[in-house]
């Protein structure tokens, strides 16, 4: 927390008072007080312990003493003459002012707490730009946006981790948006492109995994070109990882633009989904298929509906392949030699695979 908060909370406490009020660093030393001389000596500290309501108060040589409590400045204590009730009721008020001025001054003066709320949609979009020029932030730069997700709490180690691969802190911010998600949001080169947040997509899998142990999975939104546009982009990498999960289960990164249907398949209601799949498989369900016949269908559309490929790919005879299509023509009245019902056979198989994702969910 920055000096001038303590020094303006203790300046606007001084008349108040009429006491000695400061504020000293772990080492002892004076950052604000409401006595300008002694701003820079060491008071000498005695050790920080609980009394008996588990304040974090202590008395010593005439003053009394409470440290803030904040992750911040967990070590800094602030101080007041005199070791009576008064004392100690001047300390207590004057911590609560100081993380009050510090939250305040965070999300006024804070790029990075300015960059989250626009990615929560914490701030409205007319005071997006008003709030960028109070912080001399630029809001035409082109920026990616990422979102690191693990399916269990994620520890402030890993946070630190990507902020060492991305240091830059007036450019770059690495933000915890949840126990689960990390999103970074990094300003591009003029060449940025998918490309280029792919393969910081990649630095950073391999960095958590060799450091420490954690399998990620990493949503890639497209570029941000204006800073209205990063709420939109931190949805995208959101939904990045949503379909990828459920259609590119074995990928441990996901870029929004590689989506394809998948992206408009996750956006239909359930019911609707049902609804396709009966108008599809009238004459027998798709659970009718078999594993091995369901695993020759992958393949058949794996191979671009070669036959010949296919059946080499499977060590099957040309003449077997064509046998087994033609029981799943049987099956369910599409023949996926050709195009269109391969087609509507192949969003089908997708449709499923979104509706039993959505029933695991749950």
């Amino acid at each position: 927390m920055s000096s001038r908060i303590f020094q303006s909370v203790i300046l606007q406490m001084k008349d108040a008072t009429q006491r000695l009020i400061g504020v000293a660093d772990p080492d002892g030393m004076v950052v604000a007080s409401s006595d300008l001389s002694i701003i820079g000596t060491n008071i000498g500290f005695v050790p920080v312990i609980a009394d008996e309501t588990g304040d974090k108060i202590f008395k010593d040589a005439g003053r009394t003493y409470r440290t803030l409590g904040t992750a911040a400045s967990e070590d800094y204590s602030v101080f007041a003459e005199g070791e009576d009730d008064l004392a100690r009721t001047i300390c207590m008020m004057a911590v609560i002012a100081i993380n009050e001025a510090g939250v305040y001054f965070e999300e006024n003066h804070d790029k990075r707490t300015f960059v989250k709320n626009i990615i929560s949609e914490n701030i409205l979009p007319g005071d997006i730009y008003v709030r960028a020029k109070e912080l001399h932030f630029a809001s035409d730069v082109m920026r990616g946006v990422l979102v690191v997700r693990h399916s269990a709490p994620i520890d402030i180690s890993a946070v630190e981790l990507i902020q060492e691969i991305f240091p830059d802190k007036q450019h770059d911010f690495v933000i915890s948006v949840s126990d689960t998600d990390i999103a970074l949001i990094k300003e591009l080169p003029p060449s940025g492109d998918q490309k280029y947040l792919y393969k910081m997509a990649e630095m950073i899998d391999q960095k958590l995994e060799s450091e420490l142990a954690l399998r990620t999975l990493i949503g890639i939104g497209t570029p941000a070109r204006q800073l209205r546009e990063l709420a939109d982009r931190y949805k995208e990498a959101l939904v990045s990882i949503e379909v990828g999960r459920v259609f590119d289960a074995d990928k441990a990164i996901i870029s929004y633009e590689s989506l394809g249907i998948g992206r408009l398949i996750y956006q239909l209601p359930t019911t609707l989904c049902e609804m396709f799949l009966l108008e599809v498989f009238k004459k027998n369900p798709i659970e009718a298929l078999d594993h091995e016949t369901l695993f020759t269908i992958d393949k058949f559309f794996e191979n671009s509906l070669n036959v010949s490929e296919t059946s080499r790919k499977l060590f099957v005879h040309r003449n077997t392949l064509v046998y087994r299509l033609e029981k799943i023509k049987k099956i369910t009245g599409l023949d996926l030699r050709e195009f269109d019902h391969a087609i509507i056979f192949k969003v089908a198989l997708m449709v499923k695979k979104y509706l039993v994702s959505q029933e695991t969910k749950f």
